[in-house]
C-alpha cells in the first residue's frame, strides 16, 4: 500500500493516478477518515496517560476517601476510553478498507489507456516460422503423440486440467533445468516455496484486496490458507518483518512451484487444451532491492525473460502494459507475448512487474540505509521465467515439421535426451 503521509501530501497526484488506472476510489473520504483516526488516537492516548497517572496516585494514596474518589474518576476515564476505542476501531476498519484499494503509483513512462488495446508493443524479436504446409494446433500434435490428456484429467479432476505425458513431461523438466541454470549464473537463488500460504501473507502481497481478486483464489476456510496463483505470492512474504542487510541486496530468487487459479470470469474462453488451466507449473523470478535500483532491476528481469526466449529461438514481442491493464500492486508491467502459428497471433507467456515499496510496506520488509542510517522499505519485483504449459504450446507449434514430428529446441536436447518428438 502507499504511505498515508505521501497521500496527504500528494492528494491530487494520487487521485489522478487512480483515475488513470481505472480504480474508482474516494481519496477525500480516505483523508477525512485519516484525520478522524489521528484525532481519536490522540484522545485515546491522552486518556491512557491519565489512567496510568491516576493508577499510580491510587497506589500511593493513604486517605481512603480521596482514594475512592480517584477510583471513581478512573472508572469514568475507562468508560470514556472504551467508547473512543470502539469508535476508533470502526473508523480504522473503514480507513483500512479504502487504503487497501488504493493502487500503486505508476512509473512516469507508463502509457495511458482505456483497455488492453492501448498496450504498447516495444519490439518484436525472432523470425516467425514460414511453413510450406498447414500448421496444426498443439492439441492435434499432442493427440497424435500422446503428450497431453485433458479427457482423462476431466474424468479425474474436472475441466481445465491436463496430464502432461511422455515427451511433454520430459520437456517440462528440461525447461525447469534450463531456466534454473541460466538464472543461477545471474545470482538467483533456487527455491521451491510452499504452495499454501496464510491469509495475512496473501493479503500483504496485495492479491485479495478486491472481490474479483478473491474469486480467482482457492481458499481453505478451515485452515485460513490460500493456494498460490504464482510462486511470487509465497516468496515475497519469506522476509516479512525483517530488516535486510544493504550489502545483501539485491536478493534474487528463482522459484519453482505448481500454481492454482480459478480462472474466474473466463468461462467460454480458451477452455480447450492447457492454455488457461486451474493448475500449472511455473518458474518465477523475485527480487528484493534498494529503491534506487528497482527500475534497473526491472530491466534485468525483462532481459532474463528475453534471454531465455532467445535461447529457445521462439519468436516473441515485448509489450508495455497501459495504465488500466496491470495489477494494483505494480507500478509498471511488461509482458512477453509468443507467436502461436495456429492462431496467427501472439499470446502472453511472460510478465514482469516492479511493485516498488507497495508490498514491502504491507510485509514490513526493510533494509538499513548506509547513508541515512535509517531503516527503509525495500522494493520488490517479480517476473516469469517460464510458465511451462504455455512455453510447451509455443514449442510444439513453432517447431512442428511437415512430416508431423516436432523438433526439440537445441538448448533443451541435453536435458531431454531426444531431438525430436514423433516421426523420424
Amino acid at each position: 500500500m502507499l504511505d498515508i503521509k505521501f497521500i496527504r501530501e500528494n492528494k491530487e497526484k494520487v487521485k489522478k493516478n487512480a483515475q488513470a488506472r481505472g480504480v474508482d476510489i474516494d481519496i477525500d473520504a480516505l483523508l477525512e477518515l485519516d484525520e478522524k483516526r489521528r484525532e481519536l488516537i490522540q484522545k485515546v492516548e491522552s486518556l491512557r496517560a491519565e489512567q496510568n497517572k491516576v493508577s499510580e496516585e491510587i497506589a500511593k494514596e493513604k486517605d481512603e476517601k480521596t482514594r475512592n474518589e480517584k477510583i471513581s474518576e478512573m472508572k469514568k476515564v475507562k468508560e470514556e476510553m472504551a467508547e473512543l476505542e470502539s469508535e476508533l476501531k470502526e473508523v480504522e476498519e473503514k480507513f483500512n478498507s479504502i487504503m487497501l484499494a488504493v493502487p500503486n503509483m505508476m512509473q512516469p513512462d507508463v502509457p495511458l489507456g482505456k483497455d488492453e488495446n492501448d498496450n504498447v508493443v516495444l519490439r518484436e524479436v525472432g523470425e516467425k516460422p514460414d511453413f510450406d504446409f498447414e500448421p496444426k494446433d498443439y492439441m492435434e500434435i499432442a493427440a497424435e503423440f500422446d503428450l497431453i490428456d485433458t479427457e482423462r484429467a476431466a474424468k479425474v479432476s474436472g475441466s481445465r486440467f491436463g496430464y502432461l505425458k511422455n515427451e511433454a513431461a520430459m520437456l517440462e523438466f528440461a525447461l525447469v533445468q534450463l531456466a534454473m541454470e541460466t538464472l543461477i549464473k545471474e545470482n538467483f537463488k533456487p527455491i521451491i516455496p510452499p504452495v499454501m500460504i496464510k491469509t495475512e501473507a496473501m493479503k500483504a502481497m496485495g492479491y485479495i484486496d478486491s472481490e474479483a481478486d478473491q474469486k480467482e483464489r482457492y481458499f481453505f476456510e478451515e485452515d485460513s490458507l490460500y493456494l498460490v496463483g504464482t510462486s511470487e505470492q509465497s516468496i515475497g512474504p519469506m522476509h516479512m518483518n525483517e530488516i535486510l542487510e544493504e550489502n545483501d541486496l539485491p536478493i534474487r530468487y528463482a522459484g519453482f512451484s505448481t500454481c492454482f487459479r480459478r480462472e474466474a470470469g473466463s468461462y467460454g474462453k480458451d477452455t480447450k487444451g492447457i492454455l488457461r488451466v486451474h493448475q500449472f507449473d511455473k518458474i518465477e523470478m523475485f527480487s528484493f532491492c534498494r529503491p534506487e535500483d528497482s527500475v534497473k532491476e526491472h530491466q534485468l528481469l525483462l532481459s532474463m525473460e528475453e534471454k531465455l526466449m532467445q535461447v529457445l529461438k521462439l519468436p516473441y514481442r515485448v509489450t508495455q502494459l497501459c495504465s488500466v491493464d496491470f495489477a494494483r500492486p505494480s507500478s509498471a508491467t511488461f509482458d512477453i507475448e509468443t507467436w502461436i502459428p495456429s492462431e496467427n497471433k501472439f499470446r502472453e507467456t511472460h510478465s514482469t512487474s516492479n511493485c516498488t515499496d507497495f508490498q514491502a510496506r504491507r510485509l514490513n520488509i526493510k533494509y538499513k540505509n548506509s547513508v541515512s542510517k535509517k531503516s527503509e522499505f525495500v522494493h520488490t519485483l517479480n517476473g516469469t521465467a517460464f510458465a511451462a504449459g504455455r512455453i510447451m504450446i509455443a514449442i510444439l507449434e513453432n517447431y512442428q515439421q511437415e512430416d508431423g514430428s516436432v523438433v526439440v529446441p537445441e538448448a533443451l536436447v541435453k536435458y531431454t535426451g531426444f531431438e525430436k518428438i514423433g516421426k523420424k
